[in-house]
């Protein structure tokens, strides 16, 4: 999918949710960490946000990115260092299955803010050598690998060496 097609549907989502729980523009903005004129382009469908920037609004509404994404498989979304495509989704919001294939590019490293207690990312790399996880607790994961790791803290994606490409499913635990 087009980054220009999925950002009309990105805004809809954003300023629904954004109405449904009476939130404002300021808040959003501020619980996100990004600028309320940013905001207000994304919910207007004329800015492609990044990853970066996606994953601090899914998170500040406690919300899967697949569902930001508006769960179309083949969205494509990236940021210095990584680019993703949706590959499917499962599940409801509170949990939710999403799969996605990354890949790396040297030199970068991609970090993620912090997802919640609730949510565990898998990580398969198909091709490359690719150092993942918790920030400072980062490991190696040759091609063929797996590991995993909760995601309630800032973590990193970077290749090593050369491009890498993973398989990522990200999986939201219900609270108990």
């Amino acid at each position: 999918m087009d980054p220009d097609e999925l950002a009309p549907l990105v805004g809809d989502r954003l300023r629904a949710v954004r109405a449904d729980r009476g939130l404002s523009l300021n808040a959003l903005a501020a619980a996100a960490g990004i600028g309320k004129g940013s905001l207000s382009e994304i919910e207007r469908g004329s800015r492609n946000p990044n990853l970066s920037t996606l994953y601090a609004l899914a998170n500040a509404l406690d919300l899967p990115l697949a569902w930001l994404l508006a769960e179309r498989p083949g969205a494509e979304v990236g940021a210095p260092g990584i680019e993703t495509v949706l590959l499917g989704t499962t599940g409801s919001v509170d949990d939710a299955v999403e799969v996605y294939t990354l890949r790396l590019t040297p030199g970068t490293v991609h970090r993620s803010s912090a997802h919640g207690p609730h949510v565990v990312e898998h990580l398969v790399v198909t091709r490359g050598v690719a150092r993942v996880g918790r920030s400072g607790g980062e490991v190696m994961v040759k091609t063929g690998e797996h590991y995993d790791w909760v995601s309630d803290t800032e973590h990193t994606y970077e290749a090593v060496g050369e491009p890498a490409e993973a398989v990522l499913v990200m999986r939201r635990v219900p609270a108990s």
